[in-house]
């Protein structure tokens, strides 16, 4: 039997080397994950694309929502360009209306740009008004995958959606369960869900006393809970499921 599929959510070009260390099938490179994952830069993609692994690149250019200005939108497009062309195998985004509805033209408009390179849909799924609706248009442009937490907090609070995702796309479309996915509660989640894959963010807290002498400092509006720790990959955690997801292939 094929062997279920783990994709990491990296943070960082130094996420994607444990990622892929451990064992990771495919990773989606972001930058700024407390702000939900924003674009990342060039170099971060060049080693992370050097771990060998395959390497999806987050399209977002602020936090917030999914409808962008016309400057936002032409910044995703630069970027889609410069990040294809060096190396990305993909492309990882989603544009919607101010009502939540799909932005089919602007979409559209960056899977021309991916070519022949995969489009995923990302979490923007999650918070549409008719997800039906929704993958009818990814149909029509010829999206490979849509990650998605079933529209709940957490993949495992959503499972009965995302059965009902990988149902309705009948094969035209991957369902990517992502949201909360731990060790705990993989293998249930895949048993209930019926999907061969898993995208997950397995952190660990590290440690960077270099900002602290200073308290009275910060460098966010939104800051983590204080500037002498970061979230950054855990590679035993991601070894530990890769195994786990093995075991539950055989």
């Amino acid at each position: 039997m094929e062997n279920y599929l783990l994709e990491i959510c990296c943070g960082s070009a130094a996420d994607a080397v444990e990622a892929a260390a451990a064992g990771a099938d495919r990773v989606e490179l972001c930058s700024a994950l407390l702000l939900g994952g924003l674009t990342p830069s060039i170099g971060e993609l060049e080693i992370a694309k050097a771990q060998g692994v395959r390497v999806m690149a987050l399209l977002r250019p602020r936090e917030g929502g999914f409808c962008y200005s016309d400057t936002e939108f032409e910044t995703m497009e630069r970027d889609a360009r410069l990040l294809l062309a060096h190396g990305a195998d993909g492309l990882v985004f989603g544009v919607l209306h101010p009502d939540g509805t799909v932005d089919e033209e602007r979409c559209r408009r960056l899977s021309a740009i991916a070519g022949e390179r995969e489009c995923v849909f990302h979490r923007a799924i999650d918070v549409v008004p008719d997800w039906r609706a929704a993958f009818e248009i990814l149909f029509r442009l010829g999206f490979r995958r849509v990650l998605t937490s079933g529209r709940q907090p957490s993949a495992s609070e959503g499972a009965d959606t995302i059965r009902a995702m990988r149902e309705y796309a009948a094969g035209r479309l991957e369902i990517l369960p992502g949201g909360g996915v731990k060790l705990h509660n993989a293998a249930g989640l895949l048993r209930k869900t019926g999907c061969r894959q898993l995208h997950a963010s397995l952190k660990k807290t590290v440690r960077d006393p270099s900002a602290g002498g200073n308290p009275a400092v910060r460098f966010g509006s939104a800051p983590p809970p204080d500037e002498e720790s970061y979230g950054a990959a855990d590679r035993a955690q991601i070894s530990a499921l890769r195994a786990l997801l093995d075991g539950e292939g055989r």
